[in-house]
């Protein structure tokens, strides 16, 4: 057995979940202002946007409104508060039927 491997893997997952472990620890003892605290919390709205916007762009190059008029559904189910699995099931069957019309 290859023992340098096995460390090797063991110390990349020691590292690995370090940075995972101490804001889950931590998060009690820290009190952000308010600004900080709203900044946090958008945070992983901003990352999502950023994520699927493009992809909304690239659904089909051909006709790129049809990934335009699945993402404006999902984003108004989303202005709606509706949960997020419901505007994505949305968003794929406006695609779908707009597929399958034109």
């Amino acid at each position: 057995m290859n023992y340098p491997v096995i460390f090797l893997i063991l110390g990349m997952a020691v590292v690995t979940y370090i940075p995972r472990a101490l804001p889950a620890v931590l998060i009690d003892r820290i009190k952000p202002s308010p600004k900080v605290g709203k900044f946090l919390r958008l945070i992983p709205y901003t990352a999502m946007a950023a994520l699927i916007f493009p992809s909304v762009l690239y659904v089909d190059t051909e006709r790129p409104e049809i990934g335009i008029i699945g993402g404006t559904a999902a984003g108004i189910l989303a202005w709606l508060n509706c949960p997020v699995i419901i505007c994505v099931i949305a968003a794929i069957a406006v695609d779908m039927v707009l597929y399958l019309v034109f």
